[in-house]
C-alpha cells in the first residue's frame, strides 16, 4: 500500500479510494470489536454525565439565587409591615394616654397632630395643626402625658407655633422634689438631651434621679408638670449655686401627639405682672 500511495500521490481518486477504505476498516473494527465498542460507549456516557451534571449543578444554583431573591424581598415587605404596625401601635398607644390625660384634668384641653418639627438648631420649633378656630392663642402651654412640650408663640386660623423646651429662649421654673427646692429650667443649645436647671443654691441636697416638676410661678404651666430627671449635680469652685443637669421627661423625637391647655392668665394677673406706666 505504500508503494501505492507513493505511485499515486497526485492522483485525486487514488485518495478518495483510500478514505473509502479507511471508514470501511473503522466499521468492521468497530463491529467485530464489541469490548473496545463497549469501553468507547462508557467513555462518552461519563463524559456526558460530566457535563449533564456540570449544567445540572448550574441550574440549581439559579433557581436558589432566584429564591433567595424571592426571600429577601418578602423580608423586606415583611419588615416593612411591622415597622408601620409597630408605629402605629405607638400613635395609639399614645393617644389613648393623651386622652385619659384629657379625662383627667380640671383644665380644657386641646389634642393636637404634630405636623412639623424642627429641632435641629438652637431657634427650634414645632407646629400643631390646631389654631385661633379650636381656641388655641398665644401664650398657652404645649404638654404630653409624660411631662412639658413647649409654650405656643404664634397662631392662624387652623395651626399653632410652638416654642418646645429646646429652644434657648424657653424658660420655666422648676421645682426639685421632694426638696421643693426652686431654680429657672433653661436649653443650653448644645445638647438634645439634657437640659438645666439654674439658680439652685449649693446648701440643697439635690441628689441624681431626683424629679423636676412645674413650680406653677410663671403663670402659663400649671404647677406638677414633670420637666425631667437629674442627671448629674456639681458644685462647681467659686460659686454659692449649683451645676444642675436634667435629662428631659419628654423625648421631642418620638412624640407624634401633644395637648394644649386652654388657659392664659387673667387680665387682672397680666396686670399686675406688666411693669408700670411711667
Amino acid at each position: 500500500m505504500f508503494v501505492l500511495l507513493m505511485a499515486s500521490q497526485n492522483r485525486p481518486t487514488d485518495w478518495l479510494l483510500l478514505g473509502a477504505v479507511l471508514l470501511v476498516a473503522a466499521a468492521l473494527m468497530l463491529t467485530q470489536n464489541q469490548p473496545l465498542v463497549r469501553t468507547v460507549r462508557a467513555q462518552a456516557m461519563s463524559w456526558t454525565a460530566q457535563v449533564e451534571g456540570t449544567f445540572a449543578w448550574m441550574g440549581r444554583y439559579l433557581r436558589v439565587l432566584e429564591r433567595n431573591n424571592e426571600l429577601r424581598r418578602e423580608n423586606i415587605q415583611l419588615s416593612s409591615q411591622v415597622a408601620r404596625t409597630r408605629a402605629v401601635r405607638q400613635r395609639n398607644e399614645e393617644l389613648r394616654r393623651l386622652l385619659n390625660l384629657t379625662d383627667t384634668s380640671d383644665a380644657a384641653l386641646r389634642p393636637a397632630r404634630i405636623v412639623t418639627k424642627d429641632i435641629f438648631q438652637k431657634d427650634n420649633v414645632l407646629v400643631l395643626n390646631v389654631g385661633a378656630a379650636d381656641g388655641v392663642e398665644k401664650g398657652m402651654p404645649v404638654v404630653h402625658e409624660r411631662g412639658i412640650v413647649g409654650t405656643v408663640v404664634m397662631t392662624n386660623e387652623h395651626y399653632a407655633r410652638v416654642m418646645p423646651f429646646l429652644n434657648t429662649d424657653f424658660r420655666v421654673p422648676g421645682t426639685v422634689l421632694p426638696l421643693r427646692a426652686e431654680g429657672i429650667v433653661r436649653w443650653d443649645g448644645e445638647h438634645l438631651d439634657r437640659l438645666q436647671l439654674d439658680h439652685v443654691v449649693e446648701t440643697e441636697p439635690v441628689e441624681v434621679g431626683q424629679q423636676v416638676v412645674t413650680s406653677g410661678h410663671s403663670g402659663i404651666f400649671p404647677p406638677g408638670r414633670r420637666i425631667g430627671t437629674v442627671d448629674s449635680v456639681t458644685a462647681p469652685a467659686g460659686r454659692s449655686e449649683l451645676a444642675i443637669f436634667l435629662r428631659p421627661a419628654v423625648s421631642l423625637y418620638e412624640i407624634s401627639h401633644a395637648v394644649v391647655i386652654l388657659q392664659e392668665p387673667t387680665s387682672e394677673q397680666r396686670t399686675l405682672e406688666s411693669p408700670p406706666a411711667r
